[in-house]
């Protein structure tokens, strides 16, 4: 058996998109580096996703795309990662205060969706994007959830993404200024903490069951909706601890992110450029709008001022999280009121989409 010579090695590498993967990995790398001196929370999505933008516009042929199984795996882990944050102390303080509750929630709700109809009506983005882009959820699950539904969820990522950024900027600032000197260190990255091994092992093959029965069963959606409901409800009956290191969540943020980015192209990034004057408007409305929600809930609730701008802060709930658990805020009510939000947008979000899709008339598409 003879050794293949070199050039025919370099061949299959090259066939295979090995270089460009390599490139891939190690320019998002840098960004996530480069995100997190910043504390960016969705630093490990932005990065690989911005990473696979600049290689999308400049490879030309031959274009990079993530396989299917990876990218599902990968989603059905975000899917999980959200179904850890519903703990018995939220759900005790959702059913504590349950009108309050669903009041503020739907609330936020109505505001974010009016501005998806204006941005839809004044055909800023096409069809059922601008709804799900305006959605104040989790943005991962949201542009992962976009996409079954049949919305861009490259121009759902730039709404979700960029709303991110000038929410953890603001909330950031309030809450440094409010707690002043006092106030702590945002938690650091950990890509490498002491595992669990069996609950580990336990998390990955529920995931694989999760992954295969909702292709197997073709759920719309399904590969967030049922790892999160079903693994939150195995956690809450004490059936199963959802172990997920860091490192692993940074596989499955990149596998979405590179999804996402790598079907960029020009026409796309210039219709995002046309967009971002007025989209940006929105955010800072929206902003504005759940500031005045959280000066409501501290008047008429007697709820602390940086507790209720949190909870009503319209950003994914992994950013609020981070800067809460930082502050001198009551934690489980500010997650107990993100997490509402979320599942409440995770069930009627696409009934809502369609019916602004259909009221509006417009294609999907821009492209």
């Amino acid at each position: 058996m003879g050794i293949m010579p070199l050039s025919d090695a370099r061949r299959l590498l090259r066939d295979a998109g090995l270089p460009k993967w390599a490139l891939l990995l190690a320019l998002s790398t840098a960004l996530v580096v480069f995100l997190e001196l910043f504390v960016l929370p969705a630093s490990l999505l932005i990065g690989p996703m911005v990473a696979a933008i600049l290689l999308a516009l400049t490879v030309g042929k031959g274009k990079l795309r993530v396989p299917l199984w990876p990218l599902q795996f990968g989603q059905v882990l975000v899917g999980l990662m959200m179904a850890r944050t519903i703990t018995p102390d939220i759900l005790g303080a959702m059913a504590k205060d349950a009108p309050l509750f669903l009041l503020f929630v739907f609330s936020v709700i109505a505001i974010a969706t009016g501005l998806g109809w204006l941005l839809t009506r004044w055909q800023v983005l096409p069809g059922t994007t601008a709804v799900w882009g305006s959605s104040p959820g989790a943005a991962s699950a949201m542009v992962i959830m976009s996409e079954a539904y049949g919305a861009d969820a490259r121009l759902v990522a730039f709404m979700q993404y960029l709303r991110v950024v000038f929410v953890a900027v603001g909330a950031s600032v309030i809450s440094r200024l409010w707690v002043a000197a006092d106030g702590g260190e945002p938690p650091p990255l950990i890509l490498f903490p002491a595992v669990d091994w069996p609950a580990f092992m336990a998390t990955i093959a529920f995931a694989g069951f999760c992954a295969y029965g909702v292709r197997r069963l073709q759920i719309q959606g399904g590969m967030i909706i049922v790892p999160l409901f079903l693994g939150a409800f195995l956690q809450g009956v004490g059936l199963l601890k959802i172990e997920l290191p860091m490192w692993l969540l940074a596989i499955a943020y990149a596998l979405v992110g590179w999804s996402i980015g790598l079907r960029f192209t020009r026409p796309i990034l210039e219709h995002v450029a046309r967009a971002l004057p007025r989209v940006s408007a929105c955010i800072v409305l929206l902003m504005a709008l759940c500031g005045c929600m959280a000066a409501a809930l501290h008047i008429f609730a007697g709820i602390d001022p940086l507790t209720a701008y949190l909870a009503t802060s319209p950003g994914g709930a992994d950013s609020v999280a981070i800067i809460a658990a930082s502050s001198d805020v009551d934690v489980p009510f500010v997650m107990a009121m993100q997490t509402g939000r979320f599942l409440v947008i995770l069930l009627i979000g696409p009934t809502l989409a369609r019916f602004i899709a259909r009221r509006s008339g417009l294609a999907e598409n821009p492209t």
